[in-house]
């Protein structure tokens, strides 16, 4: 069955997550009338439980949501603690050593998805979004080249069209509607993982003062997460190569339990746990081909947001951050260019350009990450040494990513791009090493101090600091050579000649 009725808004945002709330949300903030469609009915479950201080204090301030996350009750997140590299021994951080998010912001949370993200959709139905749930969009509508909408199904199977001057997709890895912007989504050589997870009651926490954080620990097969999202519950999963795709095979519970047997930290924190077996939580589940970036963010009449464009890997929470960091950006461009203060394409390059810098950093930092890990003895970690990697991710990263990772990626090649990685890898193992040596548990001046530790922290902190001063430190110039800079309040985009 067909409506014939068709509605016309500024923008259509597909995904009720965190991505498609808040660009929803800072649209719609500036006047704009904007529709969200969310194919199911909140709350529902969504992993992605570790957050980072930007989203609560920097996104969260700009939403207006800061407070009622802070009043939900959600665990306190320090910073994390990990089993990773040449010394046997945990090690922490904390993230208020680092200067650019030290003070009353130097935390985060770690959040029940449901909860989380059913209060940034409530937040944006009072900040003027008109929220449909139970709708799925089924395709966008084209006109001259152009995306001119979308069609959707209702609660009832009746397909509707909708017509908008922007179709934002941020409906996250399975997104099909990502699709309507052209180009092809590329898959990771690097980071082909798969993740098996599910849910515990019971399970130990680390002594304090780290008992909310989260726990990575590196085992002969891939690594762990533990994350304690409440007093009682604990999300736990396993990240393993395709290679040991056979350890996941037969039934997802035991595949993770003979996992949990042979990572020795991540059995001792479980020995007094029982695994949830009903409700939301009750599922042990299994994500595959989750790493990828688009060849192409957006074109005229509609953008890529969050997941839908681009995930790295789950090791160091970056997958909220990105989607919340991407939406800002969207909605920036989003607002310049329907306010006619710069032109569609200049402000939504200005998007990609710094989304593809935001997520390049990330990939390198986690690169070398992996690489930093010693135990040569490990089939896994050993197929994870960057010297080891196949000249085609190099290339296909320096090819998607451009200029905008390191800043001269583009002109380094594949092969000076590896012995670089290599050399952060190194760098940050020293980081590490000294972390791990200090006086105390969680100084860990040494790894904030290392580069890539400092380029990716450096857009969150620029978020907080726009937040809550108005301004963000640092932000002298444009990122890029001819690029555009936010407004004073971080609204949308101006030529740097305007200031």
């Amino acid at each position: 069955m067909t409506s014939t009725d068709q509605e016309t808004f500024d923008a259509v945002v597909v995904g009720g997550g965190p991505g498609g709330s808040t660009v929803a949300t800072l649209v719609a903030q500036q006047g704009h009338r904007v529709l969200l469609l969310e194919k199911e009915t909140f709350p529902r479950y969504q992993i992605g439980e570790s957050l980072l201080p930007s989203t609560i204090h920097g996104i969260g301030a700009l939403l207006g949501v800061t407070d009622e996350i802070e009043k939900a009750g959600f665990m306190r997140k320090r910073g994390g603690t990990f089993r990773w590299g040449a010394n046997p021994e945990p090690w922490s951080f904390s993230f208020a050593i680092s200067p650019r998010i030290a003070g009353p912001t130097s935390h985060a949370y770690q959040v029940e998805r449901m909860k989380f993200d059913q209060i940034l959709l409530d937040n944006a139905r009072r900040k003027g979004v008109e929220v449909r749930e139970q709708c799925a969009a089924v395709e966008v509508i084209e006109d001259g080249g152009r995306v001119q909408g979308l069609v959707y199904t209702g609660p009832d199977g009746t397909r509707r069209s909708v017509r908008s001057a922007f179709v934002v997709d941020a409906s996250g890895n399975k997104s099909r509607l990502h699709q309507g912007v052209g180009g092809e989504r590329v898959y990771s050589d690097f980071f082909q993982n798969i993740a098996l997870f599910g849910y515990f009651t019971g399970g130990d926490r680390l002594p304090e003062p780290n008992r909310g954080n989260i726990f990575c620990a590196a085992f002969d097969e891939g690594w762990f997460w533990y994350i304690p999202l409440t007093d009682d519950l604990t999300s736990v999963g396993a990240v393993i190569n395709r290679e040991s795709a056979s350890e996941a095979q037969g039934d997802p519970r035991q595949a993770l339990a003979r996992l949990i047997d042979r990572c020795e930290p991540i059995r001792d924190l479980l020995k007094n746990s029982a695994g949830v077996t009903e409700g939301p939580y009750g599922q042990v589940r299994v994500r595959k081909d989750y790493s990828y970036l688009n060849t192409r963010f957006w074109r005229p009449g509609m953008v890529l947001v969050g997941d839908a464009a681009c995930f790295v890997d789950p090791v160091f929470s970056s997958g909220v951050h990105l989607a919340t960091y991407s939406a800002m950006l969207a909605a920036r461009s989003i607002n310049t260019a329907l306010d006619g203060l710069v032109d569609e394409e200049r402000s939504f390059q200005e998007y990609e350009a710094r989304y593809r810098h935001e997520y390049g950093l990330f990939y390198e930092f986690l690169m070398s990450f992996y690489d930093m890990n010693a135990d040569n003895t490990s089939y896994y970690w050993q197929a994870k040494k960057v010297t080891r990697c196949a000249d085609s991710e190099l290339e296909s990263f320096v090819g998607l990513v451009g200029g905008v990772a390191s800043g001269e990626s583009a002109v380094l090649g594949a092969e000076s791009l590896r012995a670089k990685l290599a050399a952060t890898s190194g760098e940050l193992a020293q980081s590490v090493a000294a972390v791990g040596a200090a006086a105390t548990a969680d100084d860990a001046t040494p790894l904030f101090q290392s580069s890539i530790v400092s380029e990716v922290m450096r857009e969150g902190a620029r978020t907080q600091a726009r937040a809550q001063f108005g301004e963000a430190f640092g932000d002298a110039g444009p990122m890029f050579p001819g690029g555009l800079m936010p407004t004073s309040d971080g609204t949308r985009w101006t030529a740097a000649d305007a200031q």
